[in-house]
């Protein structure tokens, strides 16, 4: 929302109803006008701490733009060397997993070729029998 738009509705708005408000009221001149002060100096208010509120605000998220800015390469870039560590750190680890894992599987082999001699030994057995 555009603020000039708004503030001009805002304002036309008041002067519209301080208008009606004048017109239509029971009271004598003297407290109308009185009131009309009041409530002028009041809406002022608000609308004074409205504005520094916004600029409050326009500040905050200026300030988190910047720090997004300038801290989102830095996160990335840390990141980035801590998976580097990370492989590096592992690497030797992995290798001998590796090994452990190429032995296993030549145990796994072996067994499996033992079984399948011993099964074959036991058929020719049984066969001759």
């Amino acid at each position: 929302m555009r603020a000039k738009p708004f503030l001009i509705g805002l304002s036309a708005g008041v002067i519209g109803g301080l208008t009606t408000i004048f017109f239509t009221a029971p009271q004598p001149g003297k407290q109308i006008r009185s009131s009309i002060v009041r409530n002028t100096k009041i809406a002022k208010s608000n609308l004074e701490e409205i504005k520094e509120q916004s600029k409050s605000i326009k500040d905050s998220i200026t300030t988190l733009k910047n720090e997004v800015k300038n801290n989102i390469p830095e996160i990335m870039n840390e990141l980035k060397n801590s998976i580097s560590t990370f492989s590096q750190e592992i690497e030797p680890d992995t290798a001998k997993l590796k090994e452990e894992i190429d032995g296993l599987q030549k145990s796994i082999i072996e067994i499996e070729n033992n079984l399948s001699d011993l099964n074959n030994k036991k058929k020719k057995s049984t066969e001759t029998e």
